[in-house]
C-alpha cells in the first residue's frame, strides 16, 4: 500500500507516525513546506518514508509527482495549496482523497459560508475528513461529510515521552517548578502566566519555580524574575533533562487547535494547568483529576490554578501525574497508523 501526504509543516511528532505507518509495510510519502523559522525542529526519517520539498514543484509538477507514485490513499492538511487540491480534485472517486483540519466550529460568517459551499468546493475534492477529536468533528460534520469522519488525527511520539514518565516515577518527588514548552507569541498567553507567576510570588513566600523552553517575537520582552527560567528554543534530543528537572506543565494558551504538547506532557506524566481555550485538553485534561483548567484570559483564574498545584503534597501530585500517563495513552502513533489504513 503506498499512502500520500500532501502537508503543511512538519514536526517530529509526526515523524513517529510516519514511522509507525512504515513499520506496517506501507509505502510513505509526503510532500511538505519548509519548516517554521521560530521552531526549526531537527529530526530523523524513519527508513521507508519519502520527503518532497514542496517549493521544488510547480502545481502541474506536483501533480505529475503525484502520478508517478500512484497512491492508494492521498491525505491533505487543510484546502489552502491550490496545487494540493488539483491533485485530491484528480484522484477524487478513484482512491480515498482526506481532508485534515484543526479548526472548531465557531459558526461565524466565514464558516457559515464555507459550510454552504462545501458541497460545490470542499466535497468536490475530498471523500473523507480526519480530526484531531470532537471539537474538529463538528466543523467535519458541517462540512457534510456525515460518516466520513475519522478522530485522532494528531498523536503525539508516546513511546519517547514514556521513558520520561518512566523516570519519574523512580523518584519519590516531583520537582516544585512549573514548566513552559511553546512559542513567545501572544496567542500563547505567557503574559498572562508572567504576570500571575509574579503576583503569587509577590503576595507569599514560594520555592516554586517557572522554567520556559521557546522562542519568538516576544522572547526579547521576557521578564526577569529570580525564580522564573527562560531557557530558549530546545532541540527534543536536549528537551529530557529539562522534563526530568520539572514538575508540571502550564500552558496558557489564548487559543489552540488542539496542541500536541498537552499529549505530550500527558504521556511523561506531568500534572497540567491549561486554560479552556486549548482543543487537546477535552481528552488529555481532567479538572481536579490530573490538573486544573483555567478561563482563559483570567488571570485571576490562572493565578487559583497555580495556587491549587502549590498547596497539594507529593501523593496529590503523583497521583495526578499517574492519572494524566493514563490519559496520555489514548491516542498513540500505532492507532494513528491503524486509523490510516482503515480509511
Amino acid at each position: 500500500m503506498k499512502i500520500l501526504f500532501l502537508y503543511t509543516e512538519l514536526a517530529g511528532y509526526v515523524m513517529s507516525c510516519f514511522g509507525a505507518l512504515a513499520a506496517k509495510n506501507v509505502e510513505v510519502h509526503v510532500v511538505r513546506w519548509p519548516v517554521n523559522k521560530e521552531a526549526p525542529f531537527e529530526f530523523d526519517i524513519p527508513e521507508g518514508v519519502t520527503i518532497y520539498d514542496r517549493t521544488n514543484y510547480t502545481n502541474d509538477g506536483l501533480l505529475e509527482l503525484v502520478k508517478e507514485i500512484n497512491p492508494d490513499k492521498i491525505i491533505t492538511s487543510g484546502w489552502i495549496d491550490k496545487g494540493y487540491l488539483k491533485v485530491c480534485r484528480q484522484f477524487k472517486g478513484k482512491i480515498p482523497t482526506v481532508l485534515t483540519l484543526d479548526n472548531h466550529w465557531f459558526g461565524n460568517t466565514k464558516q457559515q459560508l464555507m459550510r454552504l459551499l462545501a458541497p460545490f468546493y470542499i466535497k468536490r475534492h475530498f471523500s473523507h475528513a480526519w480530526v484531531p477529536g470532537e471539537p474538529q468533528a463538528v466543523y467535519a460534520r458541517k462540512l457534510g461529510f456525515g460518516n466520513n469522519i475519522h478522530t485522532g488525527f494528531y498523536s503525539a511520539d508516546t513511546n519517547h515521552f514514556k521513558d520520561i514518565f518512566a523516570t519519574k516515577q523512580r523518584s519519590t518527588d516531583l520537582p516544585k517548578r512549573f514548566i513552559y514548552v511553546g512559542r513567545y507569541i501572544p496567542a500563547k498567553g505567557l503574559d498572562l502566566l508572567f504576570d500571575a507567576f509574579i503576583e503569587i510570588q509577590n503576595e507569599q513566600v514560594s520555592e516554586w519555580e517557572l522554567w520556559c523552553l521557546g522562542a519568538g517575537e516576544l522572547y526579547d520582552q521576557r521578564p526577569l524574575h529570580p525564580q522564573i527560567k527562560h531557557h530558549g528554543f530546545v532541540q527534543p534530543a536536549q528537551m529530557n533533562s529539562l522534563l526530568n528537572e520539572t514538575g508540571v506543565f502550564v500552558l496558557p494558551s489564548r487559543f489552540e487547535p488542539w496542541g500536541v504538547v498537552v499529549h505530550e506532557m500527558a504521556v511523561a506524566g506531568f500534572p497540567m494547568i491549561c486554560s479552556s481555550a486549548i482543543g487537546s485538553v477535552s481528552d488529555f485534561l481532567k479538572d481536579g483529576k490530573n490538573g486544573y483548567i483555567f478561563e482563559n484570559e483570567s488571570k485571576e483564574s490562572l493565578k487559583q490554578a497555580l495556587r491549587k498545584i502549590m498547596e497539594l503534597d507529593q501523593k496529590q501530585l503523583q497521583q495526578m501525574s499517574s492519572a494524566s500517563h493514563q490519559l496520555g495513552l489514548q491516542h498513540t502513533p500505532e492507532k494513528w497508523a491503524e486509523t490510516v489504513i482503515g480509511i
